[in-house]
């Protein structure tokens, strides 16, 4: 009768493992191809410890197996009665011992070398807010650009589950970040609000951002290409809006973005320009972008998360409260102070008074937020 049961667990266990094996070829359940030499480590020592532990469960698990059905008592089998070996004691204390410390000494190698943040030839601040990231060029070629990389995805397949989703639903922004290949990118993470994480698998980085702190990590990339990652700690309502898309490109392509980029940076502004309606209405548009996450395109919100702006208190209210949240932020609502200029912020509490039902009629002109930004919180 065991035999017999003995046979069936065989078959279907080695049917299981040749059916395996016959749908490996387009089952890629594998971490993300490293591109960094700190992802190459991580990715190695990862194959290293599975391998071992593998190894080790074969061994431990046949003997077990083996002791089991060759050694039961229905075959007559008497115990051996032995009180110790000082042999197999020796054996079992030091193989586990030599494989710990092989493994203790790959692990301090890789994380050696994942802090190793020295010499970089470009240096980039990474904010992480409720749900975007900041990045700055601190240093390097390409120093002085500053924007905000917000998710890009059309927030109407975000609502709406019947709609055909882009190939890279979720994953993808307005503005990615751009490194060159072949030189080391230092990135200081830190958060304006709460804990964020930075992270991007093909490159070996995760990295916290922590409010009040500056962490930093390195990379750099040998193989041109878009490498995707995400925010890793859950951080609110809308974690999963907040990917991250890394385009690593050639020295000359990134000479050209670089040009490009700083040449259509905002030039210092003119606070005492008079904007019309139009031009306000047109580029707060465009910065109310970085806001639909929370309160839609629609103006609506999320009833009992986050407020509307179609018909609030504050979009309609006195328009000096509604600059200083933006400028200042109020409970969940982040500050935009640091982030937006004064003409941007101008813009969207234009756009946000004069949009869906609001009919407010009134134009906000940079001075205006000037004045208040140096009155403070």
């Amino acid at each position: 009768m065991l035999n017999r049961w003995m046979r069936i667990f065989g078959l279907v266990f080695f049917s299981f493992f040749a059916q395996c094996g016959f749908c490996s070829s387009s089952w890629h359940m594998d971490l993300q191809e490293p591109v960094t030499s700190v992802a190459r480590q991580q990715y190695h020592l990862h194959v290293l410890t599975m391998v071992i532990i593998l190894v080790i469960f074969i061994v431990v698990f046949g003997m077990l197996f083996w002791v089991v059905f060759a050694y039961r008592s229905s075959r007559g089998h008497k115990p051996s009665r032995f009180k110790h070996s000082n042999v197999l004691e020796l054996i079992w204390t030091v193989i586990p011992l030599v494989i710990v410390v092989y493994i203790a000494y790959s692990a301090t190698q890789t994380v050696i070398d994942m802090r190793d943040t020295s010499n970089p030839d470009i240096t980039i601040k990474v904010t992480g807010y409720q749900w975007k990231w900041g990045l700055d060029y601190l240093s390097g070629q390409g120093s002085g650009i500053s924007f905000l990389s917000t998710l890009s995805t059309p927030y109407d397949q975000v609502l709406d589950d019947k709609l055909v989703k882009n190939p890279y639903y979720l994953l993808e922004v307005d503005h990615p970040l751009v490194v060159p290949v072949h030189k080391k990118i230092r990135i200081l993470t830190t958060s304006a609000d709460v804990v964020h994480a930075w992270y991007v698998p093909a490159l070996g980085v995760k990295q916290d951002a922590i409010p009040g702190l500056l962490r930093d990590a390195w990379f750099q990339v040998d193989k041109e290409g878009i490498y995707r990652g995400g925010c890793s700690v859950l951080c609110g309502r809308n974690h999963a809006f907040m990917p991250i898309e890394v385009h690593a490109v050639s020295q000359a392509d990134y000479d050209k973005w670089v040009k490009g980029t700083l040449g259509a940076m905002t030039p210092k502004e003119d606070l005492n320009k008079k904007y019309t309606k139009d031009e306000l209405m047109l580029k707060g548009k465009e910065m109310y972008q970085a806001c639909v996450a929370c309160h839609h395109e629609n103006g609506k919100g999320v009833p009992g998360a986050f407020p509307a702006l179609d018909g609030s208190p504050v979009a309609t209210g006195p328009v000096n409260v509604h600059i200083h949240q933006v400028l200042f932020g109020k409970a969940a609502m982040p500050a935009f102070g640091s982030v937006l200029t004064d003409t941007e912020i101008a813009a969207v509490v234009t756009y946000e008074r004069n949009s869906w039902s609001n009919h407010t009629g009134d134009l906000v002109q940079p001075s205006e937020v000037h004045a208040l930004r140096l009155k403070g919180a």
